[in-house]
């Protein structure tokens, strides 16, 4: 994208739904940020970063809390603030140049963007931050990560991944490829029973709702469980074809009774979630005692590592082992080659 392109890209007017997508993920940094004075760094390329932290501080100033925006000038300089804070002000820097330029010592909370414009030079890596704000849609901000110790509620999850799905449903088949038989061999090495009660958690567009069915047979069920309402719409074809219900629901809270299920089928989820140890928890809550867990992604980790959706990397075998071990499972299996990865477990 050339420096014109990501400059309009930026200065499109925004429709009302993009003018309320700002305003949530504002309203959900804001609470994040901690009580009296703070410091806050929006790190990222200089434009995206520059972006979010005016409108950050747009939103302070409406919510009626001190704050106050740093300059490239100040940066340049001697940069410590604290004999002329308001108690409790907000400040506010952005962009790389203040990396490792601390006003008082440190960052109080660092928020990192993902965003439309390349960055030049060292990447950085985004599980440094303590909020990780995507802005590949300047008009489509969605949050993707926020630190469990800057929030007392996980209300920021739902929105943002509804959010985040919500812009890419009508297209995800199109953009992942044709993995379809991929999600077939995973199912089938699996080995999953005839007559199995399976559900499908995370199930976005339904791609492995066929395979599932064909697994079970006419005497098993196959349920598919997402948050986005986008994906569930998108699944309905493929969950009528396979005989498939659906459900709308967080898959750290189902909507089932326990030791409902014989396997459980989750591609793509653990990376998403904000706690892989309750989600993991919820599924064997709904698993009966040597059911089955399987995680699968159709490429493997260090390409998945790409999509930066998760601090630290909940899919790495000595985490993985332990997450499961911790609730309730027992790893069986742990494959990840180039192509896909695939890891087995069994409830306890």
């Amino acid at each position: 994208m050339s420096a014109q392109q990501s400059a309009a890209r930026w200065c499109t007017p925004m429709t009302d739904p993009q003018r309320d997508r700002w305003s949530t993920v504002l309203g959900h940094v804001t609470s994040a940020i901690p009580a009296g004075s703070a410091y806050v760094l929006v790190d990222g390329h200089e434009r995206d970063a520059t972006v979010l932290a005016d409108r950050l501080a747009a939103a302070l100033r409406d919510a009626g809390r001190p704050r106050i925006r740093l300059s490239r000038a100040i940066c340049a300089g001697p940069a410590d603030l604290r004999g002329g804070l308001t108690p409790g002000s907000v400040v506010i820097a952005a962009g790389p140049a203040w990396r490792g330029r601390l006003p008082t010592g440190h960052w109080h909370l660092t928020i990192r963007v993902r965003g439309a414009s390349p960055e030049r030079g060292r990447r950085h890596r985004s599980d440094a931050a303590d909020i990780v704000v995507d802005l590949a849609d300047p008009a489509w901000p969605v949050i993707r990560h926020i630190g469990a110790w800057f929030t007392h509620t996980d209300a920021w999850y739902r929105t943002e991944t509804q959010a985040f799905f919500a812009a890419r449903a009508a297209t995800w088949d199109t953009e992942s490829g044709d993995d379809l038989t991929a999600y077939a061999a995973a199912v089938t090495e699996a080995a999953i029973p005839t007559g199995a009660n399976a559900i499908d958690v995370g199930c976005g567009t339904g791609r492995a709702l066929p395979a599932l069915r064909d697994a079970v047979g006419p005497a098993g069920t196959v349920l598919g469980v997402d948050l986005p309402p986008a994906m569930i719409d998108v699944a309905r074809s493929r969950a009528h074809a396979a005989d498939a219900a659906l459900a709308l629901a967080d898959v750290r809270r189902l909507p089932l009774p326990g030791r409902a299920v014989d396997v459980v089928f989750a591609a793509g989820l653990l990376p998403h979630l904000p706690d892989t140890d309750a989600g993991l928890r919820e599924l064997a809550r709904v698993t009966r005692p040597g059911g089955r867990l399987v995680i699968f992604h159709p490429s493997g980790r260090t390409d998945l590592a790409g999509c930066g959706t998760h601090p630290g990397d909940p899919l790495a075998e000595t985490s993985l082992r332990l997450a499961a071990h911790r609730t309730g499972w027992h790893l069986t299996g742990y494959d990840d080659p180039p192509h896909r990865f695939l890891a087995l477990a069994t409830r306890r």
